[in-house]
């Protein structure tokens, strides 16, 4: 009996390159956008002041586009998990699926309830389906006993979930990496821009306040952009986090009551 199984999420060699693909982004939008010659005064972004937020953030340093990458990462794998997550939770609400599961399950009608698995889809029916075509294919096998039955259900639906609840997963810790990095980051470009900023104060020989200012300005560019990027990596890891625990307690729902069917079907 061949297992369904829902395909979806980035294979490991396109997660690498969408990572890679989005610092090069990063680099490119910190060249071609923050550094554009209208941001500066005098059009040099390396010697002229900056005279908006995006010059500001080009003025971050070499961290920068770094952190624009991790950002556009966030975003790209978040739309990636949505997207498989969408397609693994199948068509229609799942918990009106369990319970029509459940309902046709109870008045043995499999044809029934295999049609409306096929009709859901997603990682949920599949799981289901595996179920009760175990169940149709133990219940008049004279051979095993009803303990043995209940077992081979149990196995089959437990082999089912094994196959979804891995793309499930899949990438999740590529969005909680970024959650824990990103901030580093920016602190780290922070630390590199304080530094850069006193520097230059100390070599100018007198305090100027405003250079400090604009210095200062400039170091905390890298807190926002890392602070953003682990803000929204946090918020779409427990998004997708719970929407996976949900998939995942209605496979065991609907699992649990195909083994309590047949435990009370008395065969």
């Amino acid at each position: 009996m061949s297992t369904k199984k829902t395909s979806g999420g980035f294979p490991l060699i396109v997660s690498f390159l969408a990572i890679v693909i989005c610092l090069l982004i990063g680099v490119f939008i910190y060249k071609s956008v923050l550094g554009a010659a209208a941001n500066f005064e005098g059009g040099d972004a390396d010697k002229g002041h900056p005279h908006n937020i995006l010059g500001t953030m080009y003025k971050g340093g070499f961290i920068v586009p770094i952190l624009i990458g991790f950002l556009l990462t966030v975003i790209t794998f978040a739309i990636e998990r949505f997207i498989t997550i969408m397609k693994a939770n199948g068509r229609g609400q799942t918990d009106k699926f369990v319970a029509k599961i459940k309902s046709l399950i109870s008045s043995h009608d499999f044809d029934g309830a295999i049609a409306e698995c096929n009709k859901q889809k997603g990682s949920l029916a599949n799981v289901v389906h595996e179920g009760i075509l175990k169940y149709q294919f133990v219940q008049n096998d004279s051979s095993m006993d009803k303990e043995a039955k209940v077992a081979a259900i149990q196995k089959s639906i437990e082999e089912a979930t094994a196959l979804e609840l891995p793309m499930l997963s899949k990438n999740m810790v590529v969005i909680s990496t970024m959650a824990s990095i990103g901030t580093l980051a920016g602190l780290i470009g922070t630390v590199v821009g304080m530094i850069r900023a006193f520097a230059a104060l100390s070599a100018a020989g007198a305090p100027d306040t405003s250079a400090l200012a604009t210095g200062i300005s400039e170091a905390l560019v890298n807190t926002l952009v890392g602070i953003l990027t682990s803000a929204l990596a946090i918020i779409f890891y427990n998004y997708f986090s719970n929407r996976i625990d949900q998939i995942t307690y209605a496979m065991d729902e609907a699992g649990f009551s195909i083994i309590q069917e047949f435990q009370s079907s008395g065969k």
